[in-house]
């Protein structure tokens, strides 16, 4: 979620928000309930939820989604070890990443979805390391244009 990019954000079922980002065509499931994968992978194990503690938002959140007001929330374990950044300080599998996700509306009729993004790994970080990602939403789909990594 930290790349420039465009996600597109979809409903697939009740229980589940589907999060698509072009740079990679990479693809999250956020599943409310118990989890539907193993972990291990660089995605992990995710558990969604809204977060009523959090203050009211213009603006609420997705359509159709939790209602208005809150965060969503999403936990992820189980995750493959990794780096913070290319250049950057390690993560262990022991990892705890949790993400985040407003929806604000601003003066002139947009909106913006902001991801803030905790890790905390007891293994390599003294203290939680905090990072956000900020996208503001366009009117239709022009400009979407899915493209997958490059093979190195």
């Amino acid at each position: 979620m930290r790349l420039p990019t465009r996600v597109r954000i979809s409903w697939p079922d009740d229980q589940s928000i589907k999060i698509e980002s072009d740079a990679g065509t990479q693809t999250r499931t956020l599943v409310f309930g118990p989890p539907r994968a193993q972990g291990g992978d660089w995605q992990g194990v995710s558990a969604a939820s809204w977060d009523r503690s959090a203050p009211v938002v213009a603006g609420g959140f997705f359509p159709g989604g939790g209602g208005r007001g809150g965060s969503l929330k999403v936990v992820t374990t189980r995750i493959k070890p990794g780096y913070l950044r290319r250049n950057g300080v390690p993560y262990s599998a022991d990892a705890v990443v949790t993400e985040y996700f407003d929806r604000f509306d601003i003066p002139g009729g947009d909106s913006l979805l902001v991801v803030s993004t905790e890790v905390v790994d007891p293994t390599y970080l003294a203290q939680p390391y905090w990072t956000s990602s900020h996208f503001k939403k366009q009117g239709d789909t022009s400009g979407w244009s899915p493209t997958p990594c490059a093979v190195r």
